[in-house]
């Protein structure tokens, strides 16, 4: 039987929060990008107990759009545009880096105060080359409004962009497929090859694609241009992504995407900079209610 697969991603899980494990589908070696996601990681799950929490302390990002997307608890987001909005399971958090913007994520006092379990996705979009220094934004989209594909035992919410003949209200920046999909056991639906570069990570249990098994915790890539008809193993939760090619590279260096190097070098000095004068006169500054950082890491020259 013809593979409809061209290539398999199988990422390590790796402790990069202290106790939480995060598998980093995008970059990897065998693929940059998938469209316009070049980062994708799959965060625990992950049980909290009670006085211990999520702290990821401000930081900068450029180029880019993050998304983030929850199974289970909740996340505060806090940016230095004066939002602060937390999200929960099946909502999206929208966040337009552009020329620049700062962020951080934390877990509730409340929350801490009783334990609590985190699972969920982050993804980052590159932003197309003529939006990738446009003004930051962030939008929060609550999971009620967006819209749902049902077939039999196959239950699809499509998170951003256009597929399955439905269009997400998150506004996007470029012609991209995100989806959440729940297969109960046996279930089968035929993937459209809607845009030729597609994708699937699978969170939980198990598909057939076209004679090949994609396992949990294994992103799998597609053929352009071919439908795949997928069967699920067991109760299977899976991502799809997808889009056209990225016009252009793009280079990555800690939380800063662009396609000129020169970017991400002008950001990083802004960034160092701030952080010794108290972001005075600079693109960056602290979100509310924080008064510590994430310092950059040393660019090579």
């Amino acid at each position: 039987m013809f593979s409809s697969i061209s290539a398999v991603i199988k990422p390590r899980r790796r402790d990069l929060l202290g106790g939480f494990d995060v598998a980093r589908a995008l970059p990897s070696v065998e693929r940059r990008s998938v469209g316009p996601f070049v980062f994708f990681d799959h965060m625990g799950p992950a049980t909290f107990p009670p006085g211990k929490g999520l702290d990821v302390r401000p930081h900068p990002h450029i180029g880019l759009a993050t998304v983030t997307y929850l199974f289970e608890g909740e996340i505060m987001h806090r940016d230095n545009l004066g939002t602060v909005q937390p999200i929960r399971p099946g909502d999206v958090n929208w966040m337009v880096a552009g020329k620049g913007i700062v962020h951080s994520e934390r877990t509730r006092l409340e929350m801490r105060r009783a334990g609590h379990a985190l699972h969920g996705i982050q993804a980052w979009v590159a932003l197309p080359k003529n939006l990738e220094e446009t003004k930051p934004s962030f939008s929060h989209t609550p999971a009620a409004k967006l819209p749902e594909f049902h077939r039999g035992d196959v239950n699809i919410q499509l998170i951003a962009g256009k597929g399955f003949g439905l269009k997400s209200p998150v506004k996007v920046q470029s012609d991209i497929l995100y989806a959440d999909a729940i297969l109960t056991p046996g279930a089968s639906f035929e993937l459209p090859a809607e845009y030729e570069e597609q994708a699937v990570y699978v969170v939980e249990g198990a598909v057939e694609a076209s004679g090949d098994t994609i396992e949990a915790g294994t992103m799998a890539l597609f053929m352009p241009g071919i439908p795949v008809l997928m069967t699920s193993k067991a109760r299977t939760r899976m991502m799809i992504l997808g889009g056209p090619p990225l016009e252009g590279g793009r280079h990555l260096w800690w939380n800063f995407v662009a396609t000129d190097p020169a970017l991400i070098k002008a950001a990083a000095q802004d960034w160092q900079t701030g952080t010794k004068t108290e972001f005075k006169d600079n693109r960056f500054s602290l979100p509310p209610e924080e008064n510590e950082f994430i310092p950059a890491p040393k660019l090579k020259a």
